[in-house]
């Protein structure tokens, strides 16, 4: 089973915190586009992580969105996450401005109880 999660259901985890309003809509359609390609979850959520985070997709929220997607398509995928970790994972992408999405995804990896 490839990526699952549609814009409308990112868009809605934005307004969990925000009003959804999007800053770089193309970022998301192409990491999207590419989460749909593989059949690997966690490369499809890096896709996912880098753009939300690197590239600013909402005008607000963007850390907590990544947090809460990393959280809900990790439980989606019947595993836990180490919610500390996925604090970490979030800050360090954005402090060393981190765009691999192999290193984002072992990352993801890492969160993954």
């Amino acid at each position: 089973m490839g990526f699952i999660f549609t814009k409308k259901d990112i868009i809605s985890l934005n307004q969990e915190f925000e009003e959804g309003n999007l800053n770089n809509e193309a970022s998301l359609d192409f990491a999207i586009s590419y989460a749909k390609r593989t059949e690997n979850w966690t490369k499809a959520l890096a896709w996912l992580t880098r753009a939300i985070l690197i590239d600013h997709v909402f005008e607000e929220g963007n850390k907590r969105t990544a947090a809460l997607l990393i959280k809900s398509y990790t439980e989606y995928e019947h595993c836990e996450t180490y919610d500390d970790k996925i604090v970490k994972l979030i800050k360090e992408v954005i402090l060393k401005n981190i765009t691999s999405i192999k290193k984002i995804e072992d990352m993801i990896k890492d969160v993954i109880k």
